[in-house]
């Protein structure tokens, strides 16, 4: 199973994620941790960290080449759940290419949809709980609005595809996960 997963920030992406990765034993490949992972003291890992502490996507290429080598390990073979990539358009499409290439598709798009005020709410506990630096008043406003402009566009090219599952997230993470488990059957 290969399912990519979109939502705004804070939607629960990742929480989603994390607990069908248990469930269907495929990896969990968050784009966001792996940026933060490489954030460090080299001349990458400081344009990586000023890309996501102003709220901004990292470069598309920079970011397939992140997910390319991910997806070509060995524990990608059987699918894997993709937390937060694509988040354009020209990601999609390159993603897209890629999976051609090894004569394979994407079998969902789920789409967490949560009111805007809401996600402020559990993004500014996040940042409390979490200590996340990528969590501030102004960040999550220029996230949101890069959400806004740059990947909802991507549920339209997913949305011609007729694989976008879009799922009411503003439940408890329970409930989100008992309707996500049955709309993947």
């Amino acid at each position: 199973m290969r399912l990519v997963f979109i939502g705004p920030p804070g939607a629960g992406k990742g929480t989603q994620c994390r607990r069908l990765s248990g469930e269907f034993q495929i990896p969990h490949i968050s784009s966001g941790d792996m940026l933060r992972a490489s954030r460090d003291d080299s001349r990458i890992g400081k344009l990586i960290a000023g890309y996501i502490d102003g709220g901004n996507l990292a470069p598309d290429d920079l970011m397939m080449q992140f997910i390319i080598d991910r997806l070509r390990q060995p524990d990608c073979e059987n699918g894997y759940l993709l937390d937060g990539f694509p988040r354009t358009v020209n990601q999609a499409e390159m993603l897209t290419g890629f999976l051609t290439e090894r004569d394979q598709r994407l079998d969902s798009v789920v789409n967490l949809m949560v009111d805007e005020n809401a996600l402020v709410e559990r993004l500014l506990a996040r940042a409390e709980s979490e200590g996340r630096a990528d969590d501030t008043p102004e960040t999550i406003q220029t996230r949101l609005k890069v959400f806004r402009n740059r990947t909802e566009p991507v549920l339209k090219y997913y949305r011609q595809r007729g694989i976008v599952i879009d799922v009411n997230a503003a439940g408890t993470p329970d409930d989100v996960f008992a309707v996500v488990r049955d709309a993947l059957g």
